[in-house]
C-alpha cells in the first residue's frame, strides 16, 4: 500500500540530527528523500562513535533510513548544476547550512522559486534568519542552555544539567515536518510554494510549554525542581524498599486513592493537601510523609498496587529493559533490516501508526553517495559522464 506522502520528492541538504530526523519522518511516510552530501560523506554523525556497526555509527543509523544518497561537490559549477536539476524536480528542499550559505552559492529561496515556483524551502538554523544571533552556530547543547531548559533541569545538588537526548534538535525536526506539511497543503490550494524559517532556539523555547507560561503569567523565575513537577504534587520519583519508581498523580481524586493505598487516608482529606493548589504550597511536608510510606514495599509491589488502583506510575527502565519490554514489541517499535556494510541492524520504529497507509522501511540508512549513479542516470547523465565526474571529484 502506498505511503501517505508518496509522490512527494524531498531534496535533503541537512546533516547531524534536526534535519535528518525531519527527512526520515517524511521518508517513513512515503516521500522520496534524496540525501545530498559532499564526496566522501559530509554528515558529521557518520563519525560520531563508537559504537559502530561495521563502519556505520549508531548515531548516523538512528536518523537516516528511507533515503537514497547522492554526493555532490557544491563548490564546483557542475555540482551546482546537478543540484539545480534535482531542485527543479523536487517538491521540498531542506537545508541546515549557516545563514547565508545557500545565497552565497546562488541557491537561496529567491533564486530557487524562479526555477521552481512550487518549491517548499525549509531552512533549519540555530537561531533563525533574523535577530542579533542569526549568524551564531547552534548546537543542541548550546540551545538547551540559552533557551532556559537547563535552568529548570537538574536538582540543587546537581546544578543545571542537559537532557540526556538532543531534544532541541528533535523538537526542531518535528516542527519542520509540521511546517513542511502545512506548506504542501497550502500549495495544493494556491499552486505556490513558500519558504520556512525554523530555528532550534525558537523550537526549544516553544517546547518549554507550561514552564514558559508560568513565568510569563507570574513573573516568577523557576528554579531546579529535579524530578518534581512545577504545577502538580505529587508528581515525581520516590525511593522504595529496593529501588526507585515514578508516580504521577494528576488530580485530587487520584491523590485520595493514593493516600488510601498507602494507608494514610487522613492525609487525603487534610486541608493542607486536599487540593493540588494546597499541595503545591505544602509540597515539602507532604513529600516527606509520602516518601516514608513508599519505603515500606518494593518497587514491583507498589507498581502492582498502583496500577490496580488506576494511579499513574512506572518503573525507571534502562535501555535493555526498555527494548525487552513487551509493549515495545507489541507496538513494532524495533525495526530489523539488512545493511550493505553493517549487516543486520536494528533501529527504533516509527510512532506513527496510520491505518490505511502504514509506515514502511524501504531503504536502509544509505552509504555516502550510495545511489549517486542511479540518480544521475534518472536525470539523463550517461555512464561515461558519470565516470568522468567521479575522477574530477564532482560526485
Amino acid at each position: 500500500m502506498a505511503g501517505a506522502l508518496e509522490g512527494i520528492k524531498v531534496l535533503d541538504l541537512t546533516r547531524v540530527l534536526a534535519g535528518p530526523y525531519c527527512t526520515m519522518i517524511l521518508g517513513d511516510l512515503g516521500a522520496e528523500i534524496l540525501k545530498v552530501e559532499a564526496p566522501g560523506g559530509s554528515d558529521d554523525t557518520r563519525y560520531w562513535g563508537p559504537p559502530y556497526k561495521g563502519t556505520e555509527s549508531a548515531y548516523y543509523l538512528c536518523a537516516n533510513r528511507n533515503k537514497r544518497a547522492i554526493t555532490l561537490n557544491l563548490k564546483t559549477e557542475k555540482g551546482k548544476e546537478i543540484l539545480k536539476s534535482l531542485l527543479v524536480e523536487s517538491d521540498v528542499v531542506i537545508e541546515n547550512f549557516k545563514s547565508g550559505t545557500m545565497e552565497k552559492w546562488g541557491l537561496g529561496y529567491s533564486k530557487l522559486k524562479e526555477m521552481n515556483p512550487k518549491i517548499v524551502y525549509c531552512s533549519i538554523t540555530g537561531f533563525g534568519h533574523s535577530g542579533p544571533y542569526r549568524n551564531l552556530p547552534g548546537y543542541d547543547f548550546i540551545i538547551q542552555a540559552m533557551s532556559g531548559l537547563m535552568s529548570i533541569t537538574g536538582s540543587e545538588e546537581s546544578g543545571p544539567v542537559k537532557v540526556g537526548v538532543a531534544v532541541s534538535d528533535l523538537f526542531t525536526g518535528l516542527y519542520a515536518v509540521v511546517g513542511i506539511l502545512a506548506a504542501i497543503n497550502e500549495r495544493n490550494q494556491s499552486g505556490e510554494g513558500q519558504s520556512i524559517d525554523i530555528s532550534l532556539f525558537d523550537s526549544q523555547l516553544s517546547a518549554l510549554a507550561n514552564v514558559a507560561s508560568n513565568y510569563l503569567i507570574s513573573g516568577e523565575i523557576p528554579g531546579l525542581l529535579g524530578n518534581q513537577h512545577p504545577n502538580i504534587v505529587p508528581y515525581q520519583l520516590f525511593d522504595t524498599k529496593d529501588g526507585q519508581m515514578v508516580v504521577a498523580v494528576g488530580n485530587d481524586g487520584q491523590f485520595r486513592k493514593l493516600c488510601s493505598l498507602l494507608g494514610i487516608e487522613d492525609i487525603g482529606v487534610d486541608e493542607r493537601f486536599i487540593a493540588n493548589s494546597e499541595r503545591l504550597k505544602n509540597r515539602d511536608e507532604l513529600i516527606e510523609i509520602l516518601a516514608f510510606q513508599f519505603k515500606s514495599k518494593t518497587s514491583k509491589e507498589w507498581l502492582f498496587h498502583l496500577n490496580e488502583a488506576g494511579i499513574p506510575s512506572g518503573p525507571i527502565q534502562n535501555m535493555k529493559e526498555v527494548f525487552g519490554d513487551p509493549q515495545v514489541i507489541a507496538r513494532d517499535m524495533i525495526y530489523e533490516m539488512k545493511h550493505p556494510t553493517a549487516g543486520e541492524i536494528m533501529v527504533v520504529g516509527s510512532p506513527l501508526k496510520l491505518s490505511r497507509t502504514p509506515v514502511k522501511v524501504r531503504y536502509h540508512p544509505p552509504l555516502a553517495g550510495e545511489h549517486t549513479k542511479e540518480i544521475l542516470l534518472d536525470i539523463g547523465y550517461a555512464d561515461e559522464m558519470i565516470e568522468k565526474m567521479k575522477v574530477l571529484d564532482i560526485i
